[in-house]
């Protein structure tokens, strides 16, 4: 495996990871583990961050006039870089919310 199946796999691989530990997250805080779900949210951060700088690698490489060819590993891809993006933003939502409830009680 190489090239594009490649880098496309390490940015599943990444942000798969860091989707699954905003999920964690967001069940942490459900516990009232403020401070771990906002801990695990900065790890998902991490990762997810790995995962970026191999999609911007694809960006670069098309901007300097290497053009990418679409496939579906290709769109898998994109969809699961946005997810993961989207459930970071929710997971902060959702503690923040619990944050406040736990407060009230």
């Amino acid at each position: 495996m190489e090239g594009l199946e490649l880098i496309c796999f390490q940015i599943i691989s990444a942000v798969g990871t860091a989707r699954s530990i905003f999920i964690e997250a967001i069940r942490e805080a459900k516990e009232g583990n403020i401070q771990s779900a906002r801990d695990m949210i900065a790890e998902g951060a991490e990762v997810f961050t790995q995962g970026h700088h191999s999609h911007m690698e694809l960006i670069q490489k098309e901007a300097s006039g290497e053009k990418t060819e679409i496939n579906l590993l290709l769109i898998h891809t994109e969809d699961m870089l946005m997810s993961a993006e989207s459930f970071r933003i929710l997971a902060i939502e959702f503690i923040d919310l619990y944050e406040k409830m736990y407060e009230k009680k």
